[in-house]
């Protein structure tokens, strides 16, 4: 495992109780009915039987550890790839909270750990080349880690020390791949063919024998060389792996950018399988301490539902409540702020108060329901 494999600790918080849970302080006790029904479960095989596999996935805990995360995402991408999902989504922190913050951790930092991630993500599937062939039907053994361009594909393999073929079974590439007769240094159609959402020219080539993608480091611009690599091998896997897709949406229709129909016809179809975003917040308060600083995160594992999840600042996890559909993210921070509200640690606002602060609207244009658009992305 990758060297920040023990360090998810200072990233993700242990959630553990049930839903009744601990209060979030001393002075706040809940007064919310007890359930006897237990969260946190540790999930199941992947090939147990439906139900108790959608039951205990429902009831998931976040990962304690970068190990357990990849076990668990691995295990979630399987069962939805034997769902029949063929573009999935992987999301969740790449490093430790607090080294995102840090202000000399850059970019290049953050694509070396995504990038090592997906190596670790693509070898799970790759080493099942081995096991019982008729309990892996199915699952793609043959796996390729995509880069945009080969100028991100050489400063990762040169950054990490890391050879295009690193595991039996693997290989790294790009989306665009040039002639290799071709010794220009400036190649232009890898850098502007892809603005306004426009194709390749040809350029986008399926790879021999390669059952699924997994694709790093891209920006909005670049998705729509994903769209062409999946009309042109229809059965094979995509995997959108750490892309932060949420704000790559928000771009979609600005100029140079693909249009908002892209979300519709593409991105709308892509299926969340392991899903864990936090959020911090803050709201000030008429009474002391005048200021709540809280945060939470948003969280599912496939085949379970969308768990709305409260940071008890005691080093654990409250379940605020899941759905099926994942809510937008202004309908996520009120459930945190009810669910404060409750254990007394804010007050309750009054509806032109809570108008004023959120406003008639509290969705992005693409979480909003759309004619034309899938509902895969958000269940």
């Amino acid at each position: 495992m990758v060297r920040y494999g023990f360090q998810i600790a200072s990233l993700l918080l242990l959630a553990t109780g049930s839903e009744s849970f601990t209060s979030l302080s001393t002075r706040a006790i809940s007064t919310a009915p007890v359930s006897t029904k237990l969260f946190n479960v540790p999930p199941p095989g992947t090939n147990a039987d439906p139900a108790t596999i959608k039951d205990r996935s429902d009831r998931e805990s976040p990962p304690q550890s970068f190990y357990q995360l990849q076990v668990n995402c691995v295990r979630a991408a399987e069962l939805a790839i034997k769902d029949g999902h063929k573009l999935i989504e992987v999301e969740f922190p790449p490093l430790p909270a607090q080294v995102l913050e840090m202000d000399d951790v850059s970019a290049y930092d953050v694509a070396e750990a995504n990038f090592k991630l997906s190596l670790d993500f693509a070898k799970s599937f790759a080493a099942k080349q081995n096991d019982d062939e008729e309990a892996q039907v199915g699952i793609p053994k043959n796996v390729a880690i995509l880069f945009p361009d080969e100028s991100e594909m050489d400063i990762a393999l040169e950054r990490t020390s890391i050879t295009a073929d690193p595991y039996p079974g693997v290989q790294i590439s790009s989306l665009r791949t040039s002639d290799p007769r071709d010794t220009r240094f400036f190649k232009p159609e890898q850098t502007f063919m892809s603005l306004f959402g426009g194709k390749s020219g040809g350029i986008i080539k399926p790879l021999e024998g390669v059952e699924m993608y997994v694709i790093v480091i891209a920006s909005a611009q670049e998705l729509p060389d994903v769209e062409e690599l999946h009309e042109l091998a229809p059965d094979a896997v995509i995997c959108f792996y750490n892309l932060k897709l949420d704000i790559l949406r928000g771009d979609l229709g600005a100029p140079a950018f693909p249009p908002k129909d892209f979300q519709d016809r593409f991105l709308s179809t892509v299926k969340p399988v392991y899903y864990l975003r936090t959020r911090q917040y803050s709201r000030s308060t008429s009474s002391p301490p005048f200021m709540v600083n809280f945060q939470g995160c948003l969280f599912r594992s496939y085949p379970g539902e969308f768990q709305t999840l409260l940071d008890t600042g005691t080093g654990s996890y409250r379940r605020v409540g899941g759905d099926k559909f994942r809510p937008p993210l202004g309908e996520f921070k009120e459930q945190l702020a009810k669910a404060l509200e409750v254990e007394g640690v804010m007050q309750k606002e009054g509806s032109v108060l809570s108008f004023l602060r959120t406003g008639y609207k509290t969705t992005t244009w693409w979480e909003e329901e759309r004619e034309d658009a899938s509902d895969s992305w958000r269940t």
